[in-house]
């Protein structure tokens, strides 16, 4: 697919600001920054991160960003086997942060999308949680000449570690939407992509999140919260850097919110919008930075 310079640069920009949102938001992790707290890429928080170091969120979403480069699609057996191995050596790097539902998945070191889904599906208690919809942003690069199968990507790379109805809708959501802002520049695309999921449970769960407060979704940790939470920041900011900080402040799980805001983000505003400063501090798994991020990006689009 042929894309402009304008689509390139919006599609730079997915990697790159689920990355800066993830490195933005990892030293504000569990805590509530009130008015007068400064935003800015600090590092700390409970795992003392570096500045500028990303976290589970974005080395996570890289592993599917090159499963995508190695394999081309997603949505089928190679596709899936590549994500699962990308996790599987994640995993074995011994990250300093991984959360509960994922390790309960990765601890059995599945050689196949196949078997890795099988666990995730067989995981008692609830399985809602954000840890897929955060690492969904690179899905839509694989997919921006092929809608018809993005629904099922998305769902299906949630469901190697996350098999729940509300979580891989939402990622359904997020991977559309973010596939509609790299080709057109507009948010148009979440709406739209309500056609694919349950409709009467998510409009009007948006619909608060435009007008309602994070007090009105404060368990972001589940996956229906934290994507309130991202389009909440989204829309009642005017840039992307004003963006992340309203995810930051909304507290909570703050690196995965803004992780999740920073793809759909980027998708509109493109990666000449991510702060110079910002892009120069970050870095993270597999030993990566900023311009990694986006030749990555290109391995995918012009595979």
């Amino acid at each position: 697919m042929e894309l402009t310079a304008e689509q390139i640069d919006r599609a730079e920009g997915v990697l790159l600001g689920t990355a800066a949102g993830d490195a933005l938001g990892a030293g504000y992790e569990f805590t509530h920054p009130g008015p007068d707290v400064a935003i800015h890429m600090k590092g700390g928080g409970a795992f003392n991160w570096a500045p500028g170091e990303w976290t589970d969120d974005t080395s996570m979403a890289v592993a599917v960003a090159i499963g995508a480069a190695e394999a081309g699609t997603l949505h089928d057996e190679a596709g899936l086997d590549a994500v699962a191995a990308g996790f599987i050596t994640w995993w074995d790097s011994k990250p300093a942060d991984v959360g509960f539902q994922t390790s309960q998945v990765l601890q059995w070191r599945s050689p196949t999308g196949r078997e890795m889904q099988i666990h995730a599906h067989d995981l008692g208690g609830l399985k809602a949680g954000n840890g897929s919809l955060m690492r969904t942003a690179p899905v839509a690069l694989a997919y921006l000449d092929d809608e018809a199968h993005l629904a099922k990507a998305a769902a299906l790379v949630s469901s190697l570690t996350h098999y729940d109805p509300q979580a891989m809708q939402a990622c359904k959501i997020w991977s559309m939407a973010i596939r509609h802002a790299i080709l057109h520049g507009t948010y148009d695309g979440l709406r739209e992509a309500l056609s694919h999921v349950d409709a009467g449970f998510w409009g009007p769960l948006l619909d608060t999140a435009e007008h309602g407060e994070p007090t009105d979704f404060p368990k972001n940790g589940w996956v229906v919260h934290a994507l309130q939470t991202a389009w909440w920041a989204i829309t009642h900011a005017d840039s992307l850097p004003a963006a992340l900080e309203l995810a930051v402040r909304a507290g909570g799980d703050t690196d995965t919110t803004a992780a999740i805001a920073g793809g759909l983000l980027g998708a509109k505003w493109g990666a000449s919008a991510i702060p110079a400063d910002w892009r120069a501090l970050l870095h993270g798994y597999p030993g990566y930075r900023a311009d990694d991020l986006v030749a990555l990006t290109h391995r995918i689009i012009t595979r």
